[in-house]
């Protein structure tokens, strides 16, 4: 029989479920398991973690919850486990995890992945006159820096799986990585399997955020049976790059076609230059089709050969922001809510200039229960809307500064607002500004090393025969409009009665790809969903944006379109003062949005 390599998803965040690992040994029949920690988000408090305790910065998630309380069966049935929770300190965390092996009686051969991590190069980096690849910014000074790694791929890992390893604990990979490794390893795809290294790539993205893949954040929500027992994904991997998306049998959730290709889509800019290290994938003739219970096909991803630099994330401290929230109840509590915040505010900004302390740098007001992150899209009648939550936001080059907001924040509860109910949640706090800074560097600048056995392996990054040319991609064709005179009878509908969505961020920019529920349907929601139709649907959230654009991507294999917006996030995670800097909610926004069918379609 052809070989068969079953990936287990069981982790895609630092936070998430615990039930995954031990569902997914039950019933996954594995070979192996990943887990996957890191954003930019999470390595800034890795770093910050790290400067306070040097032993710390690596993902406690992982070694006291996953790997502890499954040690005995991850040995008896010899799964291995592949992650990234070394974050920044992999070597504490394989001490911690050979700790707690030994105290259970057990040992395991665990492989750590190095040379990520860049701190010790901030100087020179800066000296350099390294610029921000998106916006051109100067380098941040390095006292302020609290992570700095590059992006490796999956060769390492499957380097330290040939060097005999049980289980594989690496730093900043490409989340992807954590899948591909093990795919290359087992098939032995080389470095220009450009195709196979896209398919791999793409069976990673599909696991790499566990529960999404199988009914998680569904468009469909109400299809999803049993969240409390939602099946975390397993992919059957075979040598050609096509795979199977399924889960353990008995679990909730739902594995569907539609569910897998939000999926895919999650996160993605450009689907046909979703650059990676070890290859530029191309996913707009990828197809998903249903092949039994909850069992989902992928094939067709392309790819190009990848560029000859790393892409490097510098997190840094910029400044301190302040993020309060005060619930408001009774007759017009949005206005109410509105007002009181509004003049919090104008108190503080007097305050600092009779202080002599500059003003406030950025702040924001959204009332909770009234759609404020909907903008002027949002439901007029909820204008009167009886119970909310004023959430105000700040920043401010002081942390002492914003002190002044932390004391005034509860005033209002007495002198103001009549219902304030005062903070709930615990106290407001303020926490650093924390950006993202992203160069690129020469690959060969930044060799991987794999600790394993007692030894050092060296995994030279040696610049590709060929570099992706942007100009070699060839985009697929954009159909003309269709005729409506042509078309019979037309109904105006929202985008949800004939889409699905999914949307996520990456850096200031969010996407959301768009999948026609009938593939008839997708010429009637390109002609509607034009790029100055989506920009001046979400006008709001490019506000201040000194360059705000969206573009429009094909997927004709997906029968999909991908939106790509772009400086439109405020900074982007825990830069951003947004109740939705993540962009979880954007596609939901987007569903509400009108479009003309015709009625034909509907049925």
């Amino acid at each position: 029989m052809a070989k068969v390599i079953r990936i287990g998803g069981a982790g895609g965040f630092l936070g998430d479920s615990s039930v995954a690992a031990p569902q997914l040994l039950a019933g996954g029949k594995l070979d192996y398991m990943i887990l996957d920690y890191l954003a930019e988000a999470t390595m800034s408090a890795l770093g910050q973690l790290k400067a306070a305790r040097p032993d710390q910065g690596f993902a406690r998630d992982f070694t006291d919850w996953i790997w502890k309380d499954n040690l005995q069966e991850l040995k008896a049935q010899g799964v291995k486990i592949i992650t990234n929770a070394g974050g920044l300190n992999p070597h504490a965390c394989r001490a911690r995890m050979e700790e707690l092996a030994a105290a259970a009686g057990l040992s395991f051969k665990i492989a750590v992945v190095e040379g990520d991590d860049l701190s010790d190069r901030l100087a020179d980096l800066k000296s350099r006159g390294l610029t921000e690849m998106f916006t051109d910014a100067a380098f941040p000074e390095p006292e302020a820096v609290f992570s700095a790694n590059a992006y490796f791929g999956g060769r390492p890992i499957a380097e330290a799986l040939a060097a005999g390893a049980d289980m594989v604990i690496t730093g900043r990979v490409v989340d992807s990585a954590l899948t591909l490794g093990p795919l290359m390893y087992e098939f032995g795809w080389t470095d220009r399997d450009y195709d196979l290294l896209s398919a791999g790539s793409l069976a990673g993205h599909v696991i790499e955020c566990g529960a999404q893949a199988t009914g998680g954040l569904f468009t469909d929500w109400q299809d999803v049976p049993d969240w409390a027992h939602i099946g975390y994904p397993v992919i059957e991997c075979h040598a050609d790059g096509s795979f199977i998306v399924t889960k353990p049998p008995g679990t909730g959730g739902l594995v569907s076609a539609a569910a897998v290709a939000e999926q895919i889509l999650y996160e993605v800019g450009d689907p046909q230059a979703y650059a990676l290290p070890d290859v530029v994938c191309d996913f707009t003739q990828v197809k998903v089709e249903e092949v039994g219970a909850h069992r989902v096909k992928v094939t067709g991803a392309k790819g190009y050969p990848p560029s000859d630099r790393y892409k490097v994330c510098v997190t840094f401290g910029d400044g301190f922001r302040f993020i309060g929230a005060m619930p408001v109840v009774g007759r017009e509590a949005a206005l109410k809510a509105q007002r009181q915040a509004d003049a919090v505010l104008i108190r503080v900004g007097e305050m600092l200039r009779d202080r002599n302390l500059p003003p406030l740098r950025d702040s924001r007001v959204e009332v909770l229960g009234a759609e404020a992150t909907y903008g002027a899209n949002a439901n007029p009648a909820l204008a009167g809307v009886r119970e909310v939550v004023a959430r105000i936001g700040c920043e401010h080059e002081s942390a002492e500064a914003l002190g002044l907001m932390m004391r005034e924040f509860a005033s209002p509860t007495t002198s103001m607002s009549v219902g304030s109910t005062g903070w709930f949640g615990g106290a407001p706090t303020i926490t650093p500004v924390c950006r993202v800074f992203s160069i690129l560097l020469p690959r060969e600048e930044i060799p991987a090393k794999v600790d394993v056995g007692g030894q050092t392996l060296t995994v030279e990054a040696e610049r590709p025969p060929r570099v992706y040319d942007p100009a070699a991609t060839i985009r697929p064709p954009v159909p003309a409009d269709p005729a409506a005179r042509d078309a019979g009878p037309m109904k105006t509908v929202p985008l949800v009665q004939v889409a699905w969505a999914r949307s996520g961020d990456k850096g200031d920019a969010f996407n959301v790809g768009v999948i026609a529920r009938k593939p008839e349907v997708l010429p009637w929601i390109r002609a509607a969903l034009t790029e100055a139709r989506v920009k001046a649907w979400f006008a709001h959230e490019f506000a201040g944006a000194p360059a705000p654009k969206v573009v429009r991507y094909e997927l004709p294999g997906m029968a999909a379109l991908n939106f790509h917006c772009i400086q439109a996030l405020g900074g982007g995670q825990f830069s951003s003062l947004r109740l939705d800097a993540l962009a979880k909610g954007k596609a939901q926004q987007l569903l509400d949005i009108e479009i003309e069918v015709p009625a034909a379609l509907l049925g």
